[in-house]
């Protein structure tokens, strides 16, 4: 059973456009946090994943949370509904 849920692979070719990365701009500050949250040793600053009963649905990896939890805080989104929309929208991040 898988550990966590497996987003798109961004480098991977789709229908249109030919790339994820395409649909955001490049001065777009969702890259800033994509690079700052890459460069971090989360193990190191104490995050750890939840361990969870057997069975349900994977977790999602906690890189993604937090990519998702400073855009929020970023653009001022303080609901969880609010930012579960704008992830789901790629082109709204533009």
């Amino acid at each position: 059973m898988k550990r966590f849920v497996d987003g798109v692979d961004r480098s991977q070719g789709l229908l249109l456009p030919d790339r994820l990365e395409d649909y955001v701009h490049e001065d777009n500050p969702v890259r800033v946090v994509d690079a700052f949250v890459e460069a971090l040793d989360l193990s190191e600053l104490g995050f750890e994943a939840a361990s969870r009963a057997v069975g349900g649905r994977p977790a999602y990896h906690l890189i993604a949370l937090l990519k998702i939890y400073i855009y929020g805080y970023l653009n001022r989104i303080p609901s969880s509904r609010r930012l579960e929309r704008e992830a789901q929208d790629v082109a709204s991040i533009e």
